[in-house]
């Protein structure tokens, strides 16, 4: 059975609730959603894939209290997921390389255990405000581009070129290339 965001969102609030039921059939219900998330990701044996999910699994129920219940669940999950795996490849001296900027940013926004953090609220107040909206709505809360579109009273095209650019700008300053 494959959980809806509406499904997994509604256990892991009744969860925080205490309804300990609710808790446990959420993480029952993550197991499948994060092994296929590693299993495209991870390129690493079986037994990788199954420490991470673990690994996942730990941090979703350790910093359970650290979710948002106004933000999309998965998005949340997926942050986490994303952490662990890089954690993962560091310990295991295997480096993977990662595509795309919006994925440092992403997972570069969530505590790690030593307590070191990027300030992605202060990265993103440099931008324009339309660019920090639209990277906020579609790369933090995990809106699609269609549904930030719609919230923010624009197209869909505005919403990825806002984003294109606002993400290349940051990429900029990340990498040295400006202020």
């Amino acid at each position: 059975m494959r959980a809806s965001e509406d499904e997994l969102r509604r256990l892991m609030i009744s969860g925080l609730d205490g309804v300990a039921g609710d808790h446990a059939t959420l993480l029952r219900l993550l197991v499948p959603l994060l092994r296929g998330f590693y299993r495209r990701r991870a390129n690493g044996a079986e037994d990788d894939i199954e420490d991470l999910v673990q690994e996942t699994l730990i941090a979703v129920h350790v910093r359970r209290a650290t979710y948002d219940r106004d933000r999309v669940f998965t998005a949340w999950l997926f942050a986490i997921a994303r952490y662990k795996m890089i954690d993962h490849f560091r310990r295991t001296r295997r480096l993977e390389p990662i595509e795309n900027f919006e994925d440092v940013l992403i997972v570069e926004g969530f505590e790690d255990e030593s307590g070191a953090r990027m300030d992605i609220d202060d990265m993103l107040e440099t931008l324009p405000d339309k660019q920090a909206q639209m990277i906020r709505a579609t790369r933090i809360d995990g809106l699609s581009i269609a549904e930030a579109a719609r919230a923010a009273r624009i197209g869909e095209s505005d919403v990825k070129i806002s984003v294109h650019r606002g993400l290349k700008a940051l990429a900029a300053r990340f990498q040295g290339g400006g202020r």
